[in-house]
């Protein structure tokens, strides 16, 4: 069977176009629909599991940034920014929020004593490193539909669409 043509809600709105408008190229939609559908759909997946170790989203996202830089875990806020793509304004309220507590500290910058560095602390480390594992394996469970090959296959034509469309 054709995956494009799989009998799913998408499916039945593009036939309906199809239908009504015959002279429209609606195929776009099998894709760009279900994207959009599969994403709503993980959203709360992946909420739970941060809720489970008391983060929110964003909170998740500067602890998990700051953990991957490395040794010493620390990143000024600008760089948070540049890389959780939020505003400033967002980051600043993560990082009080993370401050509060306990697992970041605001530190003065060794280089430039106008600005401060944001490093993970030792019980920041433990509850994101705890954080991540449970996030892997639900996302494994949530592609638990999908073989290998075919999430390679999906991973590298996500990659495709993310990079032409610039992000």
């Amino acid at each position: 069977m054709d995956p494009s043509r799989q009998t799913d809600h998408v499916a039945h709105v593009v036939d309906q176009w199809r239908h009504e408008r015959p002279d429209l190229d609606t195929s776009p939609l099998l894709v760009i629909g279900r994207v959009h559908r599969v994403a709503n759909a993980l959203t709360p997946e992946l909420v739970a599991v941060y809720a489970r170790h008391g983060l929110g989203e964003g909170d998740f996202d500067v602890l998990a940034t700051l953990r991957r830089q490395g040794a010493p875990y620390a990143l000024t806020p600008g760089e948070l920014v540049e890389r959780t793509l939020v505003t400033s304004g967002a980051v600043s309220k993560r990082v009080d929020r993370l401050e509060a507590r306990g697992l970041v500290e605001r530190r003065p910058s060794e280089t430039d004593r106008r600005s401060r560095t944001v490093v993970l602390t030792a019980k920041g480390r433990g509850v994101i490193d705890a954080a991540m594992e449970d996030h892997v394996a639900n996302e494994a469970r949530l592609l638990g539909g999908l073989d290998a090959a075919e999430r390679e296959a999906l991973a590298a034509l996500l990659g495709r669409l993310a990079a032409s469309l610039g992000v």
